[in-house]
C-alpha cells in the first residue's frame, strides 16, 4: 500500500488447466493509530463499462492500493463506569450524616477510581495484520483463513477485540471471525477460522479492530484494510440441458425433423442413384420389394446465447444462509456451458444488468476456458450486488438485442423476480430466438409478503409456459440436475 502507511502483500496465484484461476493469498496491512479516512476502487465496474472478452480476454482482478490502511477510526465511551461518581458521592453524604467511617472510605475509594476512569484515554494501537488463505480453493470445499496481529507500537494492549471483515457470500463453517486478546509491544496473536466459498471473486472487508484500556471506560475502533481477495473457480460439473429444433448443417447434439446422417432412425426413402449400399434396405430387397433408402434422424450444431439476469432488483435468496439467485444463476449457466460446448455447439455468454459482459459464440477449449473465467471473475457476475438505474438498463437492452446472432437460441438464468424480464424473454422469442428460460427460486414461504412473492413468480412461469417458451423451475432444496431430469421428462412426455 502507498503513502503513509506501510502495506505488505504477497499474492501467489496458479493458473488452472480449464482457464480458471485459484489463489493462495497472504496479505498484510500495518495501520498507523492516527488515521481517520475513507477509501475507493475504481474499476470498470464503477463506471458501468462493457467488459468484452472478444476484445479483451483476459480479467484480472488484482487489488487496490489505498493511501493508508486505516479507512475510519473513532474513539467512543464504553459507559462502564456510569453512575459510580454519584454513588460515592451519596455514600460519602450518608457517611457524613450518621457518622460512619467505613461509608466514607468507600465514598472515597469510589471517587478514586471515577477519577481514574475520567482521566483515561483510548489507546493508540499500531498494528500489523495479515491474512493467510488455502491454495486451490474448490466450491463448496471448506478455506482455512488465517489471521495474524502484530502490535508494532510502544505501549500494552490490555483488551483488543477483534473482527475480520468476511464477505457476505461465504459462509463461515469452523470457527470464528471474532477474536480477543491482549497484547504487548511486539506481540503477535494468530486466529483462524473456515470459510465455505462459491464460484467468483469474494472480496474481503475491511479488519475492525477495538482497542480499550485497563479502565475500560474509552475505546479506539479502527476499521483497517487488508486487501485479500478469494478467487474460487467454477466446478467441474456438466448439466445437459436439451435445445429446441435448430438449423445449422453442422456434426451436434441436437435432434431435427430432417432425415440424413445420424445415428437414430428415421424413415425410409425410395432409392436414389448414388446412394451408400449401406444405407439400402436389403431386407426389404429380399422380399422382392423395390429398392429402398434408409434415412436417419439428423443431429445438427446449435449457436446458443446463455445470458445471465445479473440486474440489482434480483440479488434475492428465500433466507439468510441460502445463496442467492445470481450466485445460483451463474453456476448454473457454468455447467449448461460446459455441457453446450462439449457437444459440440457453437455457445456464447451476455450479462444482462448493469455491467455487461459479451462473450460472442465459440467452441473449443480456450473458449470454455475464457468462458469459466468471466464467469468466476467478471465484475458483471460479482457476488455483490451492483448499483444500477433504469434508464442504463434500457440502453443495454437495446444493444443486447441488436448483438444477437439472428439463428441463436437463447438460454436465459433468471429468477423471474418481475414481470420485465418475461417481457424481455418474449420479446426475444418473438425475434425469432427460441428462449428456454433456467429460474432458480429466490421466494420465501415464511412470510405473508414472501408467500405472495411467490404467487407472483408462479403466475410468471404459467404465463412463459402459455407463450411456448420452456422453464426450467428451480427450486432451492433440488440439485440444478434433479430440475434439469425433472423438466426433460416434461418436455419429452
Amino acid at each position: 500500500m502507498r503513502g503513509r502507511d506501510e502495506q505488505r502483500s504477497t499474492d501467489a496465484r496458479g493458473e488452472r488447466a480449464d482457464g480458471g484461476e485459484s489463489v493462495g493469498i497472504e496479505t498484510g496491512t500495518r495501520s498507523e493509530a492516527g488515521a481517520d479516512s475513507g477509501t475507493g476502487v475504481h474499476s470498470d465496474a464503477d463506471t458501468g463499462s462493457d467488459t468484452d472478452a472478444d476484445t479483451r480476454s483476459d480479467t484480472d482482478a488484482g487489488t487496490t492500493d489505498a493511501g493508508e490502511s486505516v479507512v475510519h477510526s473513532t474513539t467512543l465511551e464504553t459507559n462502564r463506569w456510569t453512575g459510580v461518581a454519584a454513588v460515592a458521592l451519596l455514600f460519602g453524604a450518608v457517611g457524613i450524616i450518621v457518622t460512619a467511617p467505613a461509608l466514607l472510605l468507600a465514598s472515597v475509594v469510589g471517587i478514586t477510581y471515577a477519577a481514574y476512569a475520567r482521566t483515561s484515554r483510548a489507546p493508540e494501537p499500531v498494528l500489523s495484520i495479515t491474512r493467510e488463505l488455502e491454495d486451490d480453493p474448490e466450491p463448496g470445499e471448506p478455506v482455512r483463513v488465517t489471521v495474524r496481529v502484530r502490535n508494532d507500537g510502544d505501549e500494552i494492549l490490555p483488551d483488543l477485540r477483534l473482527v475480520d471483515g468476511v464477505p457476505a457470500e461465504l459462509v463461515v463453517t469452523e470457527g470464528s471471525p471474532r477474536h480477543g486478546t491482549a497484547l504487548r509491544p511486539g506481540e503477535t496473536e494468530t486466529f483462524s477460522y473456515a470459510v465455505t466459498p462459491y464460484q467468483g471473486a469474494h472480496a474481503f472487508e475491511p479488519v475492525v479492530a477495538v482497542a480499550r484500556g485497563f479502565a475500560g471506560a474509552v475505546e479506539r475502533v479502527q476499521r483497517i484494510r487488508v486487501d485479500t481477495e478469494l478467487r474460487c473457480p467454477p466446478a467441474e460439473t456438466a448439466a445437459d440441458l436439451p435445445l429446441r429444433s435448430l438449423t445449422l448443417p453442422l456434426t451436434g447434439r441436437v435432434e431435427t425433423d430432417v432425415g440424413g446422417e445420424g445415428l437414430e432412425f428415421y424413415a425410409t426413402r425410395e432409392y436414389r442413384r448414388g446412394d451408400p449400399l449401406s444405407r439400402i434396405d436389403w431386407n426389404r430387397r429380399a422380399r422382392g420389394e423395390e429398392l429402398t433408402t434408409v434415412t436417419f434422424r439428423e443431429e445438427r450444431s446449435a449457436t446458443v446465447m446463455l445470458v445471465v439476469d445479473t440486474r440489482t432488483a434480483v440479488y434475492r435468496r428465500p433466507d439468510e444462509t441460502a445463496r442467492h439467485a445470481v450466485g445460483r444463476s451463474t453456476e448454473a449457466a457454468t455447467a449448461v456451458f460446459d455441457a453446450l460446448v462439449a457437444g459440440g455447439n457453437s455457445v456464447g455468454l451476455a450479462s444482462y444488468g448493469p455491467h455487461q459482459c459479451w462473450l460472442s459464440p465459440g467452441s473449443g477449449r480456450d473458449h470454455r476456458a475464457t468462458a469459466r473465467r468471466l464467469l468466476a471473475t467478471d465484475p458483471a457476475f460479482a457476488p455483490t450486488p451492483p448499483e444500477s438505474s433504469t434508464a442504463m438498463l434500457r440502453v443495454q437492452h437495446q444493444r443486447f438485442r441488436s448483438r444477437l446472432p439472428s439463428d441463436s437460441q437463447v438460454i436465459l438464468f433468471a429468477p423471474l423476480c418481475d414481470d420485465g424480464i418475461v417481457r424481455i424473454a418474449q420479446l426475444l422469442e418473438v425475434d425469432g430466438h427460441l428462449v428456454t428460460v433456467v429460474s432458480p427460486d429466490p421466494t420465501g414461504r415464511d412470510t405473508p409478503g414472501e408467500r405472495l412473492a411467490a404467487v407472483e413468480r408462479t403466475v410468471r412461469v404459467s404465463t412463459l409456459r402459455a407463450a411456448g417458451i420452456r422453464v426450467v423451475d428451480w427450486p432451492t432444496d433440488e440439485s440444478l440436475a434433479a430440475t434439469l431430469e425433472r423438466s426433460r421428462r416434461r418436455w419429452s412426455a
